[in-house]
């Protein structure tokens, strides 16, 4: 992408730009900061501008000119801006900022709008025009703007990408090769999303990506930005969705980076208890100045835009939220409330600039507390995300599947809980690496029993939580029951496939996917209290959970009966809507799945036998630690108009 200008309109033009950029309204910033390619007064070369307001001097300092003084830059005005273009600069040259800061103290910086680095251990920014892609996903593009995201089936498979496959020499995947085995996997597995783990420029993998110093590239350990818009073009053609985790509270603070980019607090906080996330060992952007509202808000969309991605999930929104939500010193507001009211204000400015340009997006957050409204649009007060991870689900639920099966029954409130509040707002449930690292084991390690009732435990889980109301995602690994937990430095544990019970695993979870996309009682209405009805919660002796889930139509509807003990019911009777025949459309204890059941329970018919509120019921066998779903199959008196 390369802009023409003569001298006479350039300044001009900048100063406008730049006017937008200083009252936090320029929302394509990256289009004008950093290393653009330009044909200046028609020489070609490329223009460096760089947001530095408290530096004595700036200069570039590159392959294309002496590393040691560079070539000086000028101060635009009073904007804090610097430029310079040079036409001996070409796209592969390694360059960074000289800046004498503001007590005098040189240091050579990167650019932070900078589209490519050197691979780490090297640092420097590399000189990289925006390329020009001609996209082939126009069909994808178009069917997302149908339909909105919540009348669509949307399970995700989240995936770190250099640990999700390794050479045998343990290097990582590149994007090309990923694009030829990652997608045909998710294809294959029934997954409608991957959501990838941060994907910019960082330098430690043990921080999975979180702690960025590059905000506008591709990580060079991934790749470069054409391999990302293939990928993402490739998924679309295969009719999967890309999420990707972006990182706005916090930023790396190595010295190269931008922490204290000028000498002064510049992206982060003046009050260094504020500035300094202690938990993370990272900076604080200042949310509450206009600049880094043009710097962040032009990032979630260059990452929508420049590569068609079909979501954000927005990492760390609590401590966006709240004063006191990290570990050190804090100052509450002079009413005594512990509200980051600049955080909330910058949250819902981001959320409706979106939405604005793109309805369609997926705007996720990663919200850990009780806050109120994270789904509701901004106009409403809310913080206008249009999902929230679940995360009191996925804690309820993982800590009543961990326990002893026969100790259930007295803590049953932990799996009912959730739909006192399941339509508070648009939830994903989620399944996350969160839950699978520092010591919490594997999602298949934390169920209790041998390796038979283990495997058990996991498609009961798996198949409750496809049935509850919400969007889905599960980390990879989990899809084939891996023992061990994530490691970042290792590819998963693709060995265990050799295992019988694991591909029987890797089976059931495919064979959920797909019946999860087919059946549109599972997600047509999923934030509505109309999706869903209980039958029966209070079965705590039992253990037993029963109830509907419902699309639109009246026949759209399924019956979920979850066991949650590894006790086999007989006889058990479950109320049913209509009169008629049913049929088993999920028994998670077939033995295709790793279960001990050889054959269904074949038609059930109904009796005349009130339950659950219903003239009928069906009788049938519940196995042990199992799922069981019914739909209708010939059923009488449901009404034409639907």
């Amino acid at each position: 992408m390369v802009k023409q200008v003569s001298k006479e309109t350039y300044e001009a033009a900048l100063a406008k730009e730049l006017y937008l950029f200083n009252i936090g309204q320029h929302f394509d910033s990256y289009l004008v900061l950093g290393c653009t390619a330009e044909v200046f007064d028609h020489v070609a070369g490329f223009r460096f501008t760089v947001w530095a307001p408290h530096a004595q001097s700036v200069a570039v300092v590159a392959d294309f000119c002496d590393w040691t003084e560079g070539l000086p830059m000028e101060k635009v005005d009073e904007t804090g801006v610097w430029t310079l273009f040079s036409q001996n600069a070409q796209e592969g040259q390694c360059y960074k900022y000289r800046i004498e800061q503001a007590n005098g103290e040189v240091k050579l910086k990167i650019d932070p709008y900078a589209h490519e680095f050197e691979v780490r251990p090297k640092d420097a920014s590399i000189v990289k025009a925006l390329p020009e892609k001609k996209w082939k996903d126009h069909l994808w593009m178009a069917n997302k703007k149908r339909r909105t995201a919540t009348e669509r089936p949307l399970n995700i498979y989240e995936v770190h990408l250099s640990s999700w496959k390794c050479h045998a020499d343990g290097s990582w995947y590149s994007l090309p090769e990923l694009q030829d085995e990652l997608i045909p996997y998710v294809k294959e597995m029934g997954y409608t999303h991957i959501e990838f783990m941060p994907l910019m420029e960082h330098p430690l993998d043990a921080s999975w990506g979180y702690q960025l110093t590059g905000y506008y590239a591709v990580s060079s350990k991934f790749g470069k930005m054409e391999e990302l818009q293939n990928f993402v073009e490739a998924a679309h053609q295969a009719n999967v969705g890309v999420i990707m985790d972006w990182v706005p509270g916090h930023f790396n603070r190595n010295d190269y980076g931008m922490a204290y980019f000028d000498g002064t607090p510049q992206f982060e906080y003046t009050d260094s208890n504020k500035a300094q996330n202690f938990r993370w060992g990272t900076m604080n952007f200042d949310l509450g100045k206009a600049q880094v509202h043009s710097f962040l808000i032009s990032n979630a969309l260059f990452w929508l835009e420049q590569f068609h991605l079909d979501g954000l999930r927005v990492d760390a929104v609590s401590s966006m939220l709240y004063l006191d939500y990290d570990e050190g010193p804090w100052i509450p507001n002079e009413d005594g409330s512990n509200h980051n009211r600049e955080g909330v204000s910058f949250i819902q400015k981001l959320t409706t600039t979106v939405f604005e340009r793109h309805p369609e997006t997926l705007m996720i957050a990663e919200e850990s507390t009780a806050w109120a409204k994270v789904t509701a649009p901004a106009a409403q007060g809310g913080l206008g995300f249009n999902y929230k991870w679940n995360m009191g689900w996925m804690n309820d639920t993982l800590k009543f599947f961990e326990m002893d099966p026969l100790l259930r029954k007295h803590h049953f409130n932990l799996i009912t809980f959730s739909f006192m509040y399941a339509f508070n707002e648009k939830f994903i449930l989620p399944f996350s690496h969160d839950e699978v690292v520092h010591g919490k084991k594997s999602l298949m390690h934390k169920m209790p029993g041998d390796r038979y009732n283990q495997f058990a435990g996991l498609r009961t889980m798996e198949a409750y939580k496809m049935a509850h109301p919400g969007k889905k995602l599960d980390f990879m690994g989990n899809e084939f029951g891996q023992f061990l937990e994530w490691r970042v430095h290792s590819e998963l544990e693709w060995s265990s496939l050799e295992d019988e019970m694991n591909r029987k695993h890797r089976y059931f979870m495919q064979t959920l996917n797909e019946l999860y996309k087919k059946e549109r009682a599972f997600w047509e209405i999923d934030h509505e209290a109309s999706g869903i009805e209980i039958l029966d919660a209070d079965n705590a002796e039992e253990t037993i959970l029963t109830f509907l889930r419902k699309g639109k139509k009246a026949r759209d509807f399924l019956i979920v009966i979850c066991n949650f003990v590894p006790i086999e019911r007989r006889h058990m009777k479950v109320g049913v809507p209509y009169e008629g025949q049913y049929e088993e459309v999920l028994n998670t204890e077939m033995i295709e799945f790793g279960g001990v059941w050889t054959k269904g329970q074949g038609t059930l018919k109904t009796a005349k036998e009130p339950m659950n509120g219903y003239d009928y019921s069906v009788e049938l066998i519940l196995p042990a630690m199992s799922v069981v779903i019914l739909r209708p199959k010939r059923v009488m008196g449901v009404p034409k108009m639907n």
